[in-house]
C-alpha cells in the first residue's frame, strides 16, 4: 500500500516562498520517479515538476522554470518542492505523485499514486 503525505502548504504573499514536502511509504522509494502536480479551482490537474529515481534529472513545466526546484532525499523517503517568487497564478492544491514503474524514464502519464494534496494560496 503506497501512502504519500504532503505538507508545507499555506498562505503566502506574491514574491514569497514555500517548501512542500512529501513523505512516502514506498518499498524501494529510491527506485521510483516522483512528481508534483497541481490543480487550481475550475481547472484540470497539471504537471508541475518531476525528479527521476536517481535524483540526477529534473523536469519542470515552463511556467515554474527558474522559480521552483524539485529534490529528493532517498534516505528519508521524501521529495521536496521549493517554490520561490510565487505568483497568484500558482494558487492551487499541490499533489505529490509516484511513478507506476521502477527505474523508468519520467513520463507524465505514468504517475498513478497520489497524495491527498496540500493547499497553496498566493495573495497579490
Amino acid at each position: 500500500q503506497v501512502q504519500l503525505v504532503e505538507s508545507g502548504g499555506g498562505l503566502v504573499q506574491a514574491g514569497g516562498s514555500l517548501r512542500l514536502s512529501c513523505a512516502a511509504s514506498v518499498r524501494i522509494f529510491s527506485g521510483y520517479n516522483m512528481g508534483w502536480f497541481r490543480q487550481a479551482p475550475g481547472k484540470e490537474r497539471e504537471f508541475v515538476a518531476a525528479i527521476n529515481w536517481s535524483g540526477h534529472s529534473t523536469y519542470y513545466t515552463d511556467s515554474v522554470k527558474g522559480r521552483f526546484t524539485v529534490s529528493r532525499d532517498n534516505a528519508k523517503n521524501t521529495v521536496y518542492l521549493q517554490m520561490n517568487s510565487l505568483k497568484p497564478e500558482d494558487t492551487a492544491v499541490y499533489y505529490c505523485a509516484k511513478d507506476s514503474r521502477p527505474f523508468g524514464d519520467v513520463v507524465e502519464g505514468n504517475f498513478d499514486s497520489w497524495g491527498q494534496g496540500t493547499q497553496v494560496t498566493v495573495s497579490s
